[in-house]
């Protein structure tokens, strides 16, 4: 059995992410979204999905890149 390195569980299904040549352990998605994940600069939420990145700065959506003054970034192409 292996321990989730973001909430201690000892689970005989834990699964490794690697990120950035770093082994990662955990025993749900849901935790390594809460460890590895990015956050939104302005609402803070976790970013799940593609998101926006400009400059080394992260935003779930071009929404909240405008709010924080970003107006080059779109997140669909019309």
């Amino acid at each position: 059995m292996s321990t989730c390195e973001t909430c201690g569980n000892d689970y005989d299904k834990a699964f490794q992410v690697v990120m950035n040549g770093q082994a990662h352990t955990f025993d749900s998605f849901e935790c390594a979204i809460h460890a590895l994940a990015p956050t939104c600069k302005h609402c803070g939420t976790r970013i799940v999905g593609h998101g926006l990145e400009k400059s080394g700065t992260y935003y779930c959506c071009d929404h909240c890149a405008q709010k924080e003054g970003v107006t080059d970034l779109r997140d669909r192409v019309q």
